[in-house]
């Protein structure tokens, strides 16, 4: 059984037991995060939501927050002295899908 969710302004396919990245969650590692925004649920049979499928919930545990690797953004422009260097590390929450409530 496998679920579309949407979180973090991403559609993501989940399945039970599976550990997805997504964006950071105000959440304690630990926690239970229920998401309520299913699009689709598929199995046996399958629901396509309009948008979304009523009743269905997808639960994951919280478990770890932390940051992504650094990117480096680098700006300038050409024979005009204008440089600027700049790093970015993305936070993200990492959870485990537990349960497909469909």
């Amino acid at each position: 059984m496998y679920a579309v969710i949407r979180t973090g302004g991403k559609q993501l396919r989940v399945e039970e037991g599976q550990t997805i990245w997504v964006e950071k969650l105000p959440a304690n590692e630990g926690d239970v995060v229920v998401f309520d925004e299913v699009l689709l649920v598929g199995g046996e049979t399958t629901k396509v939501g309009n948008p979304l499928v009523n009743g269905a919930t997808v639960t994951a545990k919280v478990e770890k927050q932390g940051k992504s690797k650094k990117i480096i953004v680098f700006k300038y422009r050409p024979k005009k002295h204008y440089r600027k260097k700049q790093g970015h590390r993305q936070p993200y929450t990492r959870l485990v899908i537990e349960k497909i409530n469909a």
